[in-house]
């Protein structure tokens, strides 16, 4: 996810600040992965583990990402020990998605 290839001329986050969100995705995902599952070739369910201030950390990067990746829909179910967060896109953005799919996967701890 980290190769520019496969960012999309749609997403306006500037260029020098992409290695930065994926830095932050990549934290997130690497502290609080528990399960990810893929929905269907548009959608992607991704559960973290829960904690003091984590709701509110996957708030805010999501609502940044939403903000310059408008082909991005997401959907946060908050819980106490575990956060749902549901990540979709339209056919078009499909590799996008695979791409975080991979990207996530390698994140996961064992």
């Amino acid at each position: 996810m980290s190769d520019p290839a496969w960012v999309p001329q749609s997403c306006t986050l500037p260029t020098e600040e992409r290695p930065l969100r994926v830095a932050e995705w990549d934290g997130l995902f690497a502290e609080r992965l528990t399960s990810l599952s893929r929905l269907g070739p548009l959608r992607l369910r991704v559960d973290l583990a829960g904690g003091p201030g984590v709701e509110e950390r996957v708030r805010d990067l999501v609502g940044r990402e939403a903000g310059c990746c408008s082909f991005f829909s997401f959907t946060l179910t908050p819980g106490e020990y575990v956060i749902g967060l549901d990540i979709a896109v339209d056919p078009a953005h499909e590799p996008v998605l695979d791409a975080l799919v991979a990207r996530t996967a390698a994140k996961r701890t064992p």
